[in-house]
């Protein structure tokens, strides 16, 4: 009968002391690039801003004029600029809120 030895058997045999030193490195490195997914992970959840929300901020003191919907709002230098669903941009003073002007959109056909 063939039986291994002691000596035969992977599992028993000592390994060299610089194969030793790489597998601790190897599982060092494994759980610090596990650590560091982990934390990367984690930064984007809790760093990243919430989605924005479809409600538009208007100034308090700011009335759009009478079957206007504002769909997006640009603060400028002393104006504020509506755009309407009407493809209207209204500019407005951003101290008395009166309107300045508007602008028509238009489309390239």
């Amino acid at each position: 009968m063939n039986t291994p030895s002691s000596g035969d058997d992977p599992q028993s045999a000592a390994l060299p002391s610089h194969l030793v030193w790489l597998q601790r490195m190897v599982w060092v490195l494994t759980l610090v690039m596990i650590l560091g997914l982990i934390t990367v992970v984690s930064v984007f959840v809790t760093r990243f801003p919430k989605p924005a929300q479809n409600e538009i901020a208007l100034p308090a003191d700011l009335t759009l004029p009478e079957g206007i919907t504002a769909t997006a709002v640009t603060f400028g230098d002393g104006w504020i600029a509506v755009v309407d669903q009407g493809a209207q941009i209204i500019v407005f003073d951003a101290t008395t809120m009166a309107e300045i002007g508007r602008l028509d959109i238009t489309t390239a056909q």
